[in-house]
């Protein structure tokens, strides 16, 4: 992902009077090198840890300072929900039902399944705890299950009804262990414990 510096709007305005030094003082040396400094001074403070802010496209204006691992800032999504958090931790979402965090493992997935701007949208209600110390958080578009033996995966559409049906992650079918993938004429989702098709608008649950 590319970053685009952006400079703090006293940041900007610190370097123009510092330049501006250099106008003014054309009658001497020393006045040059005083000037010269000023601008040093301030090129140096902008470019120091905290002295400035990096942003990335696409993830709404969420900003990272250099020298820190901490992101914070918001995105604001069409739904009007609104993202703020850590990177790598968790994030906040501002949502009409309040804000709901999204954290751990689930967190990581649904970052990089493209967030609140994906097709799982902003979350419906707070993180869950599934079976065998396992998690699940539900979002507008779909689920994401993760447990410790399966990793995180993505449950959505036809095929996370048919898996509710039979008693998603609590059912013989068990957690995911796939994302929805293309098959020949549809899409198929695996589980623990079998698989679950959906082809020509038809779903097939197949246990093992």
């Amino acid at each position: 992902m590319n970053h685009f510096a952006r400079r703090t709007a006293a940041g900007s305005a610190a370097v123009l009077a510092a330049a501006g030094l250099l106008l003014v003082a054309g009658c001497g040396d020393d006045d040059k090198d005083k000037a010269n400094d000023a601008v040093a001074s301030v090129t140096s403070a902008i470019g120091a840890p905290g002295g400035s802010a990096t942003t990335e496209p696409g993830m709404g204006g969420m900003t990272t300072s250099p020298g820190s691992e901490t992101t914070s800032g918001s995105e604001t999504t069409s739904g009007g929900a609104t993202t703020s958090g850590m990177a790598g931790e968790s994030t906040t979402v501002s949502t009409p039902n309040g804000d709901i965090v999204i954290s751990g493992e689930v967190y990581k997935k649904y970052m990089a399944a493209g967030g609140a701007s994906s097709p799982l949208g902003a979350p419906e209600e707070a993180q869950e705890s599934g079976p065998d110390g396992g998690e699940y958080q539900d979002f507008t578009g779909g689920t994401i299950y993760w447990s410790k033996d399966t990793g995180a995966y993505i449950v959505w559409g036809d095929i996370r009804e048919a898996w509710e049906e039979n008693g998603g992650a609590n059912g013989t079918l068990g957690y995911p262990t796939s994302d929805e993938k293309d098959i020949p004429g549809g899409k198929q989702s695996d589980f623990t414990g079998g698989t679950i098709t959906w082809v020509n608008g038809e779903t097939t649950v197949t246990p093992k």
